[in-house]
């Protein structure tokens, strides 16, 4: 077991995905290297411990602020990738960059809304044998009521979905060595790491803490987003919507037997014009639902099509620190 009290001390790593952050960049280094700082100081974790952002193609000065604070600040460094590959794709090449370099890595967003301050819980928890830590929000009373509903849809539509994934924790986690070597077997190109990590297996545990505002700029994941990658995650995940299918087919058949029913009963009464009910209403239902069939059957197919291609999830440009 690696311990305080242990010649072992561990090496951790953050990881720190960015996407147009030079407003907030400043202050994140500078709280993540006081955090790494404060924690070598107290002998919990090795000198070589390191904070490193990922720029993931950003169009500001993002990448400018990366190398100002990876030469002044002694715990920072920096991954600036070929171009934007999204959030999960950056996030995935910070942790396989940078997983033989540290006993284990801890992946949080760059705009100080996840607390910090229980980085030092996670390491412990780690030191005490816990291989993935998963940082939980205690509760989403700050939320706006949208966005604290839509979550509550989200969380609800994966457990549907039997998609295995934390409630209420987005990618804020400790992961060991050892889940991260697992983690690179997973050579899929549509990621969803909320639900990877949880499948690997291993011990874990939680840290419970509360949402804060965000430091500076706008959040990258509006609605639109969200709404995407919660679709990507349980296609990714889950062939319940295939089986939907199915049991829309069934659904179907029963209803169409009923109207069959209904339109003989209408035909015989004379309150309908022959050939009316029997012809449009079936027309469109049938004709939205093969749609709307067509479309979950064809997003999978689209997903089998970026799969077979193997293409590479990134590129790396420069790295600094």
């Amino acid at each position: 077991m690696i311990g305080k009290n242990n010649m072992n001390i561990p090496t951790i790593g953050i990881v720190t995905p960015c996407y147009n952050e030079e407003l907030v960049l400043n202050e994140t280094s500078f709280q993540l290297n006081s955090i790494l700082s404060d924690l070598v100081e107290k002998n919990y974790i090795s000198e070589k411990s390191f904070a490193a952002f990922i720029d993931d193609g950003s169009k500001d000065k993002t990448w400018n602020k990366i190398e100002e604070n990876a030469k002044q600040l002694s715990h920072i460094k920096g991954l600036k990738l070929a171009g934007n590959v999204g959030h999960q794709k950056a996030l995935l090449a910070g942790l396989l960059t940078y997983k033989d370099e540290a006993d284990a890595l801890i992946s949080i967003d760059a705009d100080l809304q996840d607390d910090v301050s229980v980085i030092k819980d996670m390491i412990l928890k780690f030191i005490s044998g816990t291989d993935v830590v998963y940082g939980v929000r205690k509760e989403r009373t700050s939320d706006t009521f949208f966005k604290r509903n839509t979550a509550l849809l989200f969380y609800n539509l994966m457990k549907k979905m039997k998609v295995n994934i934390i409630h209420n924790h987005a990618d804020y986690r400790l992961c060991s060595s050892r889940v991260l070597n697992a983690l690179a077997e997973f050579k899929e190109v549509n990621l969803f790491l909320r639900g990877i990590i949880p499948s690997i297996g291993f011990s874990k545990d939680i840290v419970y803490y509360d949402r804060l505002d965000r430091f500076a700029g706008e959040s990258k994941y509006p609605f639109r987003k969200m709404a995407a990658f919660a679709w990507n995650g349980v296609t990714s995940f889950s062939n319940y919507p295939l089986k939907l299918v199915t049991i829309i087919g069934f659904v179907i058949f029963f209803i169409c037997i009923i109207m069959t029913g209904y339109a003989l009963f209408a035909l015989y009464t004379g309150n309908v014009l022959p050939g009316w009910l029997s012809t449009v209403l079936p027309m469109y239902f049938l004709g939205g639902v093969q749609l709307f069939c067509f479309g979950i059957i064809g997003e999978y197919i689209g997903k089998i099509y970026s799969e077979v291609k193997q293409r590479p999830r990134y590129f790396i440009d420069k790295r600094i620190g």
